[in-house]
């Protein structure tokens, strides 16, 4: 594994190409993850290359892995409450406009039938127009909500995404209402007692921040931290099917007694069924 972080001292700061950069990586790998700030650079990273490319994210593009991992998580939590995915009722709250994991998550959800997407975004910060038009085409129904009271009313899931600081301008984060504030009073008063919280992380935690509060960390709805968890295995898996060993696996596989952990906070006792 070779891990290179950062650009000021890489070739590409002396003025080397995406596609030079990509071909040279690509002799020393079997496969490449990349992150990019710019929107649709790891596509251009993959174009020259042989091995296998994964999007660790371009700009306020797509974040698929993400997308992967949060559809684990939801498919998971919804095993344990009798639920499916078709038919769900999913309410994104949030700055939807530069959040990538929400546009790779409306793509993959719209693969499945009969979902209700609500949009809940201040102006200027709305969900891109042709990931709406992707998700009304494969028959999904759509709707745009201007407050939590109205959008959050029978969600099955409330994902929410954290403020772009560092692409807004300063006159754009004072017009973001605190009304998009995600804390344990509101989802009392407008979830239901079984609707699943999740956010991508990182989230700002500080007091007062208009994100989501901290204040929620021992409700069992919250799975934002189970949600991190999957990363892992989901992750794992993509490796395994782009290297093509996912065959493989079955025969490396073995017994492990589960051992219920010392240490577990409040809202991870019910999900594991812990008293």
């Amino acid at each position: 594994m070779c891990d290179t972080t950062g650009f000021t001292f890489s070739s590409m700061a002396k003025g080397e190409s995406i596609e030079d950069t990509s071909r040279v990586i690509a002799g020393y790998a079997d496969a490449i993850v990349v992150r990019h700030p710019d929107q649709g650079s790891v596509a251009r990273f993959a174009k020259g290359v042989h091995v296998p490319v994964i999007n660790g994210g371009d700009g306020v593009g797509e974040h698929p892995t993400q997308a992967l991992l949060d559809l684990y998580t939801i498919r998971r939590e919804f095993a344990r409450l009798g639920k499916k995915v078709d038919g769900a009722h999913l309410a994104m709250v949030g700055d939807l406009k530069h959040g990538r994991t929400v546009h790779s998550l409306i793509r993959l959800l719209s693969l499945f039938k009969g979902l209700t997407f609500t949009l809940l975004a201040p102006p200027s910060l709305e969900m891109p127009e042709d990931l709406v038009a992707h998700a009304e085409a494969a028959g999904h129904k759509v709707r745009r909500a201007s407050s939590l009271k109205e959008g959050l009313k029978k969600c099955d899931v409330l994902y929410a995404t954290r403020i772009q600081k560092e692409r807004m301008s300063g006159e754009a984060l004072e017009h973001y209402p605190i009304d998009f504030r995600i804390d344990k009073k509101r989802v009392d008063a407008l979830c239901q007692k079984d609707t699943i919280v999740m956010h991508p992380l990182p989230r700002d935690g500080t007091p007062g921040s208009n994100d989501l509060a901290t204040d929620l960390d021992n409700d069992p709805r919250l799975a934002i931290f189970r949600q991190t968890d999957a990363g892992i295995p989901v992750r794992m898996a993509v490796f395994a099917v782009l290297l093509g060993v996912e065959n493989l696996i079955a025969g490396s596989l073995r017994d492990a007694p589960w051992i219920s952990p010392p240490r577990i906070g409040a809202g991870d006792a019910p999900f594991h069924r812990l008293t």
